[in-house]
């Protein structure tokens, strides 16, 4: 019995769900909400929800993937047999439906967000992830939308920040063009692309950063994110194995806490900022004892 718990939650990836809690407080400072003096309820009500999105999304990823992963990844608890198929799909759709809920209970805009976000998962497992380009695209829309998600607290101020979703959409993408080669080796080519996204992301954040002491605080925060994404990214590419690449994509995905603390020093939010950071030890001790990747 415990070990079928213990399926359920590596299912579930817990070290990336903290990391999705990291895109949505992210989108809440760039909305200009300030926790002194805003309720606190919508911001837990958008953390639950984001955390049952992308609960429902990785759990429906394996639920695709079940037969490969009977091939490439054994030790899974779905091809293990410790957990069905049906089961993981049952799973997979409370963790929907309560990402769905939170949403609506905040405002109608983070509910129409959160069935996008279901959406766009579905589409990506099932169909876009076989995709050289509209694979990658479809796994970063997911977390821009999961931006917006954050800044749909404050529903007007989505007109004016959509377009911050490009961010994240070319960051994950990146990440998930070089996780191809996680299990067979990639090539050098996808990991110098990436080089280049992640130096766009990179300058983006920077760029946004609308006074001298915000592009100061939002500095500092990228230089342990730059240290972090491109130490493994480089040697991956020196040799680009399996378990090289398998590194350089669970630092990538972990790393995204320090991005989205940088976002929010960038508007200026440094509550929310600090509250980011925090996760960061939370995320980096769960992906200590369950899969990243």
């Amino acid at each position: 019995m415990v070990e079928k718990r213990l399926g359920y939650i590596r299912l579930m990836r817990p070290a990336n769900v903290v990391t999705s809690v990291a895109d949505v407080l992210a989108g809440i400072a760039i909305s200009g909400y300030y926790l002194g003096s805003a309720n606190v309820i919508p911001l837990i009500l958008l953390c639950i929800s984001t955390i049952g999105l992308y609960s429902g999304g990785i759990i429906f990823n394996d639920v695709f993937d079940a037969d490969l992963d009977k091939i490439e990844r054994p030790e899974r608890p779905i091809p293990s047999g410790l957990i069905t198929v049906k089961e993981a799909s049952v799973f997979g759709a409370i963790f929907f439906v309560i990402g769905v809920m939170a949403a609506s209970f905040c405002n109608l805009s983070s509910f129409i967000l959160s069935v996008l976000i279901v959406i766009a998962c579905l589409t990506y497992n099932k169909w876009a992830k076989h995709d050289q380009v509209f694979g990658p695209l479809n796994m970063g829309l997911c977390r821009g939308l999961n931006l917006l998600l954050g800044v749909s607290i404050l529903p007007a101020q989505l007109q004016a920040w959509w377009f911050l979703a490009i961010i994240p959409i070319l960051y994950i993408a990146s990440i998930t063009m070089i996780s191809r080669g996680e299990v067979h080796g990639g090539s050098k080519k996808s990991l110098y692309l990436a080089v280049i996204l992640y130096v766009i992301v990179i300058g983006s954040v920077l760029m946004i950063s609308d006074t001298k002491d915000n592009l100061i605080l939002a500095s500092l925060l990228l230089l342990p994110f730059a240290w972090m994404i491109f130490n493994p990214l480089i040697k991956a590419i020196q040799q680009p194995i399996g378990p090289n690449i398998g590194k350089a994509v669970k630092a990538g995905v972990i790393a995204l806490i320090l991005l989205n603390a940088a976002w929010a020093s960038a508007f200026g939010n440094w509550q929310i900022a600090i509250l980011i950071i925090i996760l960061l030890p939370l995320s980096l001790w769960l992906s200590k004892k369950f899969a990243v990747t």
